[in-house]
């Protein structure tokens, strides 16, 4: 719909250029109106250049003043009603106008291995989140109450505890006693719990507090606590909590549980990293991300140095965790629009059939010593379920496919995730030799086989870190970790 969209308002024109902020408010209008969700600019200008090929971006005004980017040879259809709009998207203006300023040096790439495409998406995804932490610093979004619907279930989110048990011959420290371990096992139950209803209801801010409440500050010990405050209740005595934080069973404790409970909240967040969801509530979900570590970190001041490793260690791990997988969630909303588009699929078609494969084998068998019937095989395939028009699901299930084929000899093997990383490397640097030779041909579908790329990149290192976790009996967000 929103292909057709495009196509029905907009054409291709030399001479003329279009803000993208007008582009984009005209789409959000038209979204509002339909009662779409809308994806996110960097989303939107993806989904532009693959529907309009060719399309470029230039810099307009002067860079100190009142500048703005441009989409140039792209303007409004005459007699489209969006020539009514302004460039805001509410009243009459939004004229397409001239252009003959300096060209700007698009960020992203067009040839290696697609870097500069996924760091471009990341600097974009980075505007968005500056913008709305100084309007929605508190990361909770009330006025978007139908976020909870995209939301994964957390009745089983809180994971089963494990006892801390301490070996024969550990000696606890002084003035602890196994009773204050098991306490703290069920306090630390407790901060997990509020977290997670926190999370639930989008108060993401509150996660600050409860972990600033959990560790205390150092101003909290005055030293005229009276007798029953040296012993741990249902607020653990900061001294205590210190002291059995330098314990290894309580420190492999907290780690376990940690990762076990990190997981089921990115489960939460992101049940589905293929299923659409709205761009505020990821933009929502990043800001999160982008707060975690400097959170724990001022929270866990003058905390032993061994407990603040492992906990900003499992913390780093979720919010990288979040930010791929939000990243991973906008590349596939901006696919389904390339996927589903039957011109631009003959047209890569067309262009892949061109490519030389044999030499990229041959470039390529130094690097990667892949076997050439697999590599037959897997380009074979490729061109048919391409063929196929297939759906991001269906391609998705091809991949998986592809993974589970390549790991199997190394099921139940030592060296099972050296050869998942390996084939991860293998699978980066054979499809940049094969992006090489379709910018080497100046194909056509370029803009749409880089797209594909980058996020058939990310799916495969998502499908690989879980099949990791999965061997190792680990939870993905600790083979992050680690």
């Amino acid at each position: 719909m929103q292909v057709q969209w495009l196509v029905q308002n907009y054409e291709v024109a030399e001479g003329v250029s279009l803000p993208r902020s007008t582009l984009y408010n005209h789409y959000l209008r038209h979204c509002s109106e339909n009662k779409l969700d809308p994806v996110n600019a960097a989303s939107f200008g993806k989904l532009i250049r693959s529907v309009f090929l060719g399309l470029r971006t230039r810099r307009l005004g002067t860079r100190q003043g009142n500048s703005r980017y441009h989409y140039y040879g792209i303007r409004v259809i005459p007699g489209s009603a969006l020539n009514q709009l302004s460039e805001d998207g509410t009243s009459s203006g939004g004229r397409q106008q001239p252009s003959s300023q300096k060209r700007y040096k698009l960020l992203s790439g067009t040839g290696g291995n697609g870097n500069g495409g996924a760091q471009k998406i990341e600097s974009q995804y980075e505007q968005n989140t500056n913008h709305s932490a100084s309007s929605n610093h508190s990361s909770s979004s009330p006025q978007h109450p139908h976020h909870h619907q995209f939301l994964g279930d957390g009745s089983g989110a809180i994971p089963d505890f494990p006892e801390i048990e301490f070996p024969p011959g550990l000696v606890l420290p002084e003035d602890c006693t196994l009773e204050d371990v098991d306490t703290l096992r069920s306090i630390y139950r407790e901060h997990c719990e509020a977290i997670l209803d926190a999370v639930l209801n989008l108060e993401f801010q509150t996660v600050e507090s409860l972990w600033r409440e959990f560790w205390r500050s150092q101003d909290n010990n005055n030293g005229d606590e009276c007798e029953e405050e040296k012993y741990l209740s249902k607020y653990v005595l900061r001294t205590k909590l210190y002291l059995l934080s330098k314990c290894g069973p309580v420190q492999q404790f907290v780690r376990r549980v940690d990762y076990l409970f990190y997981q089921n909240l990115v489960e939460v967040l992101i049940p589905d990293v293929l299923r659409p969801i709205p761009s505020s509530l990821t933009q929502v979900i990043r800001n999160f991300a982008k707060g975690l570590e400097s959170w724990l970190t001022a929270a866990m001041t003058g905390c032993p140095e061994e407990m603040v490793n492992i906990k900003v260690s499992a913390v780093s791990a979720l919010a990288q965790t979040l930010r791929r997988y939000t990243s991973l969630n906008h590349l596939a909303q901006a696919a389904r629009a390339v996927l589903q588009n039957s011109a631009q699929i003959n047209q890569m078609l067309v262009d892949l059939n061109r490519v030389d494969f044999h030499n990229v084998q041959e470039q390529a068998s130094w690097v990667c010593q892949c076997d050439d019937g697999m590599v037959q095989q897997l380009e074979a395939d490729f061109k048919v379920t391409l063929q196929q028009q297939s759906s991001l699901e269906e391609w998705a299930a091809w991949l998986k496919g592809v993974v589970t084929q390549v790991l199997k000899p190394y099921e139940g093997k030592p060296n099972f995730a050296k050869a998942a990383r390996q084939f991860l490397l293998k699978w980066s640097f054979y499809s940049s030799m094969v992006i090489r030779d379709l910018t080497l041909r100046s194909a056509a579908s370029f803009g749409s086989f880089h797209l594909i790329r980058l996020l058939y990149d990310e799916y495969m290192f998502f499908l690989i870190e879980h099949q990791v976790a999965l061997e190792t009996g680990e939870t993905p967000i600790a083979v992050m970790g680690e």
